[in-house]
This record gives structure tokens, sequence and C-alpha cells, in this order.
């Protein structure tokens, strides 16, 4: 069998990135630190192993991750002796990345994403080894994790994997282009996307039938991002992919909460042949049509529409088709016609904002309505923003909402 590497991902011009190992030399090559610096760009590892919040060193780790579970603080991924990787191997490294176990030999939280970063061959975990190894050492204590019992043992974490982790390469697939194939090894492997967007079950592991279907994370809504017939991003070319990756924008809608941090410290980074890559195998994932129940509560839309009418047409426009570029269309939202709400709830009642990327600095934002709509009004309109047009998406009712609005004051 045969791995597929990032390596083939870069411009021929950063082919000198690709050729050889750092492993057992004395110095590192500036071609196997950038090598590193991209694949731990793409592999998003500063994103949760930095305390953003709290002003921290970048890769010093301490930020929580809230999991179902309870909390959990990311590690230390600097060189610190002890507090960090400082005394860790090439080898320990890896098989943290392949196994999900740590030097002492303690197994890893799969908070940590390794089912996904198994993927990746040797050479591509080197390289991110090798990276972090040059950066300025932090001494960062990591906050104890916030688990309950059985939760707080990592020995059930063995039992965990037994049950939902398989150490598995990556297998090309000769029946595909190239392209194709660096495009699912970036999504499966080191970006990891099915983390937010796969559905999971009990354990928090992946269920494979909602493969990219869309899954809740921290209480919000990770769309369905499969782009062939019925799916998500079906309505989106690989261009607009491409350009919602790399700005954070496209005409149907704009990068919110941790998708916007993932652009903002990922993939507006990454090379336009690996977006190509990733859009190209989105595009050829198909769906099952979509059987949902309308609202058919004439008193529920007439309410909903009257609120919409008072809130929200003026930016969003009468038809639900929004301003490209500035305002999303309603009319046709992945997140919008999703069975979950909890997206459109909460951007209801918090208000939120686009992030700032490099090709948009100006954020985009929108209101809160907390203090101004009730239970009641918020699930009425969001009812029937999910029903009118060309939408078709369940109805909300007030105590979904309440539940939320009270998780997000306890908050």
């Amino acid at each position: 069998m045969t791995r597929f590497s990032l390596f083939s991902a870069l411009p021929l011009a950063a082919a000198a990135f690709w050729t050889g190992s750092a492993a057992g030399s004395e110095e590192l090559s500036f071609s196997q630190v950038e090598r590193g610096r991209y694949l731990a760009t793409a592999s998003d590892c500063i994103g949760c192993h930095t305390d953003f919040e709290n002003g921290a060193e970048p890769y010093a780790g301490g930020r929580g991750l809230e999991t179902p579970f309870g909390v959990i603080y990311s590690p230390n991924l600097t060189f610190d002796d002890e507090t960090g990787l400082g005394r860790w191997t090439r080898d320990d490294f890896y098989r943290a990345m392949n196994e999900g176990i740590d030097r002492e030999g303690n197994h890893l939280y799969p908070a940590f994403p390794y089912p996904y970063f198994t993927l990746m061959p040797r050479q591509d975990t080197d390289a991110i080894y090798d990276y972090l190894s040059t950066l300025e050492p932090v001494h960062k204590e990591k906050p104890e994790n916030e688990l309950p019992f059985p939760f707080n043992l990592r020995q059930a974490i063995l039992g965990w994997n037994t049950l939902f982790f398989e150490e598995r390469e990556f297998v090309s697939d000769p029946e595909m282009s190239d392209e194709w194939n660096r495009g699912r090894y970036l999504v499966d492997g080191p970006a990891h996307c099915g983390a937010c967007h796969t559905g999971k079950n009990f354990a928090g592991a992946d269920v494979d039938e909602e493969y990219l279907r869309g899954g809740v994370l921290e209480n919000w809504l990770a769309p369905n991002i499969r782009g062939g017939e019925n799916g998500g991003l079906d309505d989106w070319s690989q261009a607009e992919i491409v350009q919602f990756l790399r700005t954070g924008r496209n005409d149907h809608t704009a990068a919110l909460q941790r998708m916007g941090e993932v652009v903002v410290l990922s993939t507006q980074k990454l090379a336009n042949s690996d977006l190509e890559a990733i859009a190209d195998y989105l595009k050829t994932l198909d769906d099952d049509p979509r059987e949902i129940q309308p609202s058919q509560d004439s008193a529920v839309m007439e309410a909903g529409e009257a609120i919409f009418f008072d809130s929200c047409a003026a930016c969003h426009a009468v038809d639900g088709t929004g301003a490209p570029g500035l305002f999303a269309p309603l009319d046709g939202s992945n997140k919008v016609n999703s069975e979950d709400p909890t997206t459109v709830i909460r951007v209801i009642l918090e208000g939120t904002q686009a992030v700032a990327t490099d090709a948009h600095p100006g954020p985009l934002a929108m209101p809160a309505y907390d203090w101004k709509l009730d239970d009641g009004q918020i699930a009425d309109v969001a009812t029937y923003i999910r029903n009118a047009w060309t939408n078709s998406a369940p109805a909300v009712d007030a105590g979904t909402v309440e539940d939320l609005r009270e998780y997000l004051s306890e908050d």
C-alpha cells in the first residue's frame, strides 16, 4: 500500500520542501522547517494549542476545548523540557500523531484528532516536529482537564480506541485523479474536516453514515459540506468553495466562529492547488435526498413573517436573497435548511461577526436579538426563515430556544 503525502500538494517551486528527511540530522534545513510549518498550518495546530482568550504565546497550549463530556485543555507544543515537547523524540511525536499515545505511554483524548492524523505519513509528522522544534520554548503548565468520572480516567480511552479507532494508512484510489486523491487526503487527514462536520455517536466518535453531513460542536452546527447532488454545498461551484476557504466569504455565506478561525489560521494560508483539490474532492460527494416535513402552521408562519419584515428584511431582503458579499442569502442556505436549527437560533440570539481575513480585513456583523425577541418570537421567525421561499426544514419550538438561551447565559 502507498500513502498519499501532502508533499505533492505544493507547487513545483516548492519541490525542495519535499525531498529527504531531517530525522537523525544535526541541523535542520530551511526547506524541512518550512515544510513542517506548512503542514502545521494545514492541520491548524495553532488553533487548538494557543490560548487566544488569555493572550498566551502561540503553540503554548492551555486552550479549553469544550466536549460533551467536559473541558479538555490542550498541551504545550513548544520544546520546553518541563511543560512541552522538549524531551520528545520524533518517534514519540509520530506515535502521538499516529496512535494517540504520548511519550509516557498515556492514551490521549480523541479531542486531539489522532483518528485523522493517523493517515499522515511519517515524513509529514517528522516535518511538523522539526518545525515545532524551532519555536521559542515557552514554560507553561497545562490546566487540569475538567472531566467527571469515569471520563477523567485515561484507561477508558483504551476501550474507546478498541471500539472506534483504527490505525491506518492513506491509500490513493488509482481510478481517481491525483488532485482528487490529494483533496481526500487533506480533508480526511491534516485538515480533519470530519472532526466538526461529521455526526458523532454517544461516545463522540464519527458515525460513518454521517460523513461530512454536519455535526454540532460547542453548540454550533457545522453544516453539511458534501458538494455533490443533494449535498449541503450542492449549489456551490468549485471556485466558490475555494473562494470561501481563501477569503472567508462568498456569495453564499461568511465564515463564522470556529470555521472563521480555521480560515484565518489555516486555509487562507494554503496553496491554491490544495484548496482546489479540496473543492474537487468535496464536489464528488453526493448525498441522499432530504425528506423533511416543513411547518404547516399558518399562524406561526404569519407571525414569523411579520418579525422577519420588521427585523431582518432590511439586510437579508424580502425574498431572502441578501446582498452578495455583504449579507448572506437565507434562501437556499445549508445552515438555514439543516435539520438541526442550532446555528440559526444562536445567530438570532447572540448575533455574530464574520472574521477579518487578508482578503476582507473589514469584518461584517449582525446584531443580537436576545434582548428584543422572546423565545416564542425567535422560534416563529426561525421557523419562517426555514420554510419561506425555496427553504424546507423542521419547525423550531420555543423550548429549544429557551434551552439554548439558558445555556448561553451560563457560558
